[in-house]
């Protein structure tokens, strides 16, 4: 078992963006943060493989980092959204460091310093690899996923265009029903990528003009989305 490396993006985390964005302050203290209890996990996973989405359970994030690097067979091509949770449980360190069986599509993509190239790579190589990894912004207890995005990256992938999709998700994410997927996206998770936007991209605001749930798997590809859920709270 390899060790996991240490994350870089400590600046970006939720706790980090908190401490340091006074337009957080309304979302000090949210249950939204909260990792959910064992049972409340153990229902989401009964839920999620109820609607075909075949369910990790993993203790923490040291496990959760193995469980991911188990999932993809070495030569697959991948790329991955921004997620903070992917940063946290040290993956993308690890996909930068390149000591990996992988083609990293993002790392491609990323290298591309000429805009209108980068945007056209992002359009074909990166909606179309053999694995997309992803967070999410809720998981309801039913089984449904939903995520929020501003310019269309991530629900690309996961709608339909990557041939898998691992999606990496931490237990405050858990909630009721659809109708609190959509609160908790737009009152929880929005502010925070705003803020993460402002900070790392320079834009003034971010927006949710794209919404995607993700009520059950695809019939036609019924093992296409895997879904790896950790004990802790991660991500935003």
């Amino acid at each position: 078992m390899q060790q996991r490396p240490k994350s870089t993006f400590d600046d970006v985390t939720y706790d980090s963006l908190l401490q340091a964005d006074p337009a957080l302050a309304p979302c000090k203290g949210s249950p939204y943060r909260n990792a959910a209890s064992d049972e409340r996990i153990e229902r989401a996973r009964q839920g999620l493989e109820s609607k075909g989405f075949k369910t990790h359970v993993v203790s923490d994030r040291d496990e959760a980092f193995d469980k991911v690097k188990s999932l993809i067979p070495a030569g697959a091509s991948l790329s991955t959204a921004h997620s903070t949770t992917l940063e946290e449980i040290a993956f993308v360190n690890y996909l930068i460091d390149g000591k990996h069986p992988w083609n990293n599509i993002r790392g491609t993509i990323l290298a591309e310093k000429d805009p209108e190239k980068q945007a056209a790579l992002r359009r074909t190589l990166g909606t179309t690899p053999d694995y997309f990894l992803t967070s999410m912004c809720a998981v309801t207890e039913e089984g449904q996923m939903s995520h929020g995005d501003y310019s269309g990256t991530k629900v690309g992938p996961v709608s339909f265009g990557a041939g898998n999709v691992i999606v990496v998700v931490g237990s405050n994410k858990i909630v009721k029903d659809e109708a609190e997927a959509w609160k908790r996206t737009k009152e929880h998770c929005l502010p925070f990528v705003a803020s993460y936007s402002r900070k790392v991209l320079k834009l003034q605001d971010s927006a949710i003009t794209h919404y995607e749930v993700i009520r059950n798997a695809n019939p036609l590809a019924p093992n296409r989305i895997q879904v790896v859920l950790i004990k802790e709270a991660l991500g935003f």
